[in-house]
């Protein structure tokens, strides 16, 4: 279930927010920001992760209308705002739900998964190349490569995962909050960086996607989502999982909520999504995946629709 935006509030909605989200249309630009499938400019401010609102503050303006589904939203809030006080608007582009979670995943003071300690994931593109012909049509979104020089798939996402063990080493070893704060105001500027590392992130997704496929066809146990992701026609294995759902992701279409459990198994992060539209269900609170609550870190998003994320913020102690 998708809710669609009235005329009245859709058009709101634009005024207020949308036009930062999507990248509005301003001959008065100065500074070009790349968003995949947009050609438009961004103002002087790069960031795909805009600075804290408060949350109920936001909720007020975002759905200040008097229809049942603003209520509704509005309710949802409330709710999250028990938790949290502020929200960090996300870019809304087709990448939105990959940069919510890798920006609270650097934000965070949490262990490294194991995959990240155990040797060299820049390595792990030759070995999927010698094993299937996976990657070697990998669309990159900042790709302005030209004449001799461009190099292969493979050394391109051998590149942007070293780049991401790098810069994940390094917030997992930042000394307070504010260090990793930098990393993040750094890494999520609308450039080539950020978009590698999200690239490094499907990549990985789709590596895990191979071993869980292996585990199904050996009839070893795997996580209930797996029966899902390779169970729609289109997806019956990992080549067409790839082709024809995770090289469109970022360009024309954003991750589908069974491609979300992916997501967390393959970070090693429990997902914990507040749902707004399903307020008052029990499908208000939804984690991806739901079987790793209790030994994975979780890092937490909000949603109105399950196709844009924003980030809360937790309500800071008072200093004494």
């Amino acid at each position: 279930m998708v809710l669609s935006y009235t005329g009245t509030e859709a058009m709101e909605k634009m005024l207020r927010w949308g036009a930062w989200s999507k990248g509005p249309a301003s001959p008065q630009c100065t500074s070009l920001v790349f968003t995949p499938g947009n050609t438009t400019c961004e103002p002087e401010d790069r960031s795909s992760v805009a600075a804290e609102v408060d949350l109920l503050f936001y909720s007020q303006m975002e759905w200040r209308g008097n229809t049942a589904k603003s209520a509704l939203i509005r309710k949802g809030y409330e709710e999250v705002s028990h938790t949290f006080q502020s929200l960090r608007r996300v870019r809304g582009d087709n990448y939105c739900a990959l940069r919510a979670t890798l920006f609270q995943v650097l934000s965070q003071d949490h262990p490294l998964p194991d995959w990240l300690q155990q040797g060299d994931i820049a390595q792990w593109p030759e070995e999927l190349l010698a094993t299937e012909e996976l990657i070697g049509q990998w669309r990159f979104p900042l790709d302005h490569r030209d004449g001799d020089s461009i190099p292969s798939s493979v050394e391109q996402l051998k590149l942007y995962l070293n780049l991401l063990r790098k810069r994940w080493h390094s917030a997992a070893k930042a000394r307070n909050p504010q260090e990793r704060h930098e990393i993040c105001e750094e890494v999520f500027q609308g450039g080539e960086e950020e978009y590698g590392l999200l690239e490094a992130v499907k990549f990985l997704m789709l590596r895990m996607a191979m071993e869980l496929h292996g585990r199904m066809l050996r009839d070893e146990p795997v996580p209930v989502f797996c029966w899902l992701l390779f169970a729609r026609d289109s997806s019956d294995c990992p080549r067409t999982f790839l082709t024809n759902h995770l090289c469109h992701v970022g360009f024309s279409g954003g991750l589908e909520q069974v491609e979300m459990f992916l997501l967390g198994y393959t970070l090693q992060r429990t997902i914990k999504v507040y749902r707004l539209y399903k307020t008052k269900t029990q499908e208000f609170v939804t984690y991806y995946p739901d079987d790793h609550k209790e030994d994975w870190p979780h890092v937490c998003l909000v949603t109105e629709d399950d196709r844009h994320y924003n980030i809360p913020v937790v309500k800071r102690e008072k200093e004494s």
